[in-house]
């Protein structure tokens, strides 16, 4: 073929000539409408999920024809745009002759909490009674509302201890919509002397003393890692600038909720923690990424941003917010990153680490939402607010989202040596008829102990010589009317459908792993050596967890999976 004044010519060969390009062309129509939604933003590539969310949205879907659109305006190859828009759970791509998806979709959390309360039969009957033809019913996994399980999201409206009768309330009324819980405004955290302490560290201008300070309180990582909290400060500012920080807010371990629980409540603690931070580091610029099944906090972050550049307390745009899309990779710190940079949520091979080529290849400060509101309170009350709390030999505060077989599920702030007694009796002990059998310490990337461990405190390197680790607290209870086999099954099915596809032995060990734990007994030589295989060699935490379920299930819950 030959090329002549840009008409494609047929060569020596006789083809016959093209009056297009190749591959597939958008329609005026999609440019035009996708032009409208993405009004004056710039057209930048790391707005991609952004703008893929304007259509998604808009449309319900997301066409071909407007991915088409899309990657033109961007100037970005189809291939790109349809990688990420197929890799998160929440974009539905529809290809030519294919029929887009109802206008309404429900997604019914099928996490451990929310099956032990009976996800599975709700689901069922939603699927039976309800006109496929206009309502979408699909699985999903955790919603981060475990302590009112079991939860469903119609449209973007979450709906707690969910019934079928109350979906079809919701249907009729029209009520898809994320419901906004009261909470604590700029205006009332400045009556009680919000900024105070953020504005007496700016004037005093000694970021080595706050960093200090933050390490005598002992605070670390809440969001898994535990690593120390104000020594991430000293790494970050140790490479030249321009820095930026990053939030982690995509909470997507099960059982985990704590985030959300403090969001909708007193949201300024984690945005002054927050700018704390991100002035120990001489952040340019803040990224907070938060879960999409976090609707009604995604809304207060909104309305509160808005609020604090409109009372000088931050420039505008200073505070980015970015809007995942179903991807529990992505609370991976690394492959968030990729996230925020419009990419497939893919973990980063390291070194080097973030702090020192992190977003857009700069240092970047990444720290769990939890984390910082300690920050803001360790700053405004003292290190002892932690430091002076002791309790089994730890110190400090621990937030326990606690949920399953126990009367009273959700956010239970105990010291940190806390035992598994400990949490079942702040929960208000074991659900009636129910006797405590086993526990998740900390989700499922914990896998499960048996209840004659109950005395092991619930803390960073305390569960090591068990096997397991607290992680980000998720603890989820179960009683003797469980099967501890169902549960770790239900815990590899999850990270069967999360891993991110990167590396062989986590993406094929989940598949494989799921398979063999069907089977009415357990072979355990096998399962072994396939949890050995995946914890050596997977890239991320991910496949280098996935195995402690099995793991722990063999060792405490043989009589369950061994013929």
């Amino acid at each position: 073929m030959t090329q002549d004044a840009g008409i494609w010519k047929a060569g020596r060969s006789g083809a016959k000539g093209r009056n297009t390009p190749k591959g597939r062309q958008y329609t005026d129509e999609a440019l035009d409408q996708v032009q409208l939604l993405l009004g004056d933003s710039p057209r930048r590539r790391d707005l991609l999920i952004e703008f893929l969310h304007l259509i998604q949205d808009a449309h319900g879907h997301l066409s071909a024809a407007h991915l088409a659109a899309l990657a033109h305006e961007l100037r970005m190859s189809q291939a790109e745009v349809y990688e990420v828009a197929s890799f998160y759970a929440h974009f539905d791509v529809v290809k030519e002759g294919e029929a887009p998806p109802p206008a309404l979709t429900i997604r019914v959390c099928d996490s451990l909490s929310c099956e032990m309360a009976g996800a599975e039969q709700l689901r069922a009957a939603l699927s039976d009674g309800l006109d496929p033809s206009q309502v979408r019913v699909l699985r999903a996994p955790c919603m981060g509302r475990c302590d009112t399980a079991p939860v469903l999201e119609i449209g973007h409206n979450h709906i707690d201890h969910a019934t079928p009768e109350k979906v079809r309330q919701a249907i009729a009324g029209g009520d898809t919509h994320a419901h906004i819980p009261p909470y604590q405004t700029l205006a009332d955290y400045r009556t009680e002397g919000g900024y105070d302490t953020l504005a007496r560290l700016i004037a005093a201008d000694d970021w080595d003393a706050v960093e200090a300070t933050v390490l005598a309180s002992g605070l670390r990582g809440l969001g898994g890692a535990g690593f120390p909290s104000g020594r991430k400060w000293g790494f970050v500012r140790s490479y030249p600038g321009p820095r930026l920080m990053a939030v982690n807010g995509d909470e997507g371990e099960p059982g985990t909720f704590k985030d959300r629980y403090y969001l909708e409540r007193t949201p300024h603690l984690m945005f002054e923690g927050m700018l704390i931070a991100a002035h120990a580091v001489q952040a340019d610029r803040v990224y907070i990424y938060m879960r999409d099944e976090y609707p009604a906090v995604l809304e207060i972050l909104r309305r509160e941003i808005a609020a604090l550049e409109a009372a000088g307390l931050t420039p505008p745009g200073f505070i980015v917010l970015r809007r995942g899309a179903g991807a529990y990779i992505c609370g991976e710190e690394s492959a968030m990153i990729e996230s925020i940079e419009g990419k497939r949520g893919i973990p980063r091979h390291r070194p080097p680490f973030v702090a020192e080529v992190g977003l857009f290849g700069r240092p970047t400060l990444v720290h769990n939402v939890e984390t910082l509101h300690w920050v803001a309170r360790v700053m405004r009350e003292g290190p002892e607010v932690l430091s002076g709390v002791e309790k089994n030999g730890r110190k400090g505060l621990r937030s326990y989202s606690v949920s399953g077989r126990v009367a009273n599920p959700g956010v239970h702030l105990l010291p940190a040596g806390s035992t598994i007694a400990d949490v079942i009796a702040a929960a208000g002990g074991m659900a009636p008829g129910h006797v405590f059998k086993a526990y998740q310490p900390g989700g499922p990337s914990s896998g499960l102990l048996p209840a004659s461990l109950n005395d092991v405190p619930l803390d960073f390197d305390t569960l090591q010589d068990h096997g397991t680790f607290i992680g980000s607290a998720a603890v989820v209870v179960l009683s003797d009317q469980d099967s501890a086999k169902a549960a770790a099954l239900n815990m590899l099915r999850f990270f069967e459908d999360e891993s991110c596809g990167q590396c062989t032995p986590c993406r094929v060990g989940c598949e494989k792993a799921v398979k063999l734990m069907q089977a009415d007994w357990w072979d355990a030589g096998l399962l072994n050596d396939l949890c050995d295989a995946m914890a050596d060699a997977s890239i991320c935490g991910l496949g280098q967890a996935a195995p402690n379920p099995i793991r722990l299930t063999l060792q405490h819950f043989g009589d369950e999976v061994s013929g």
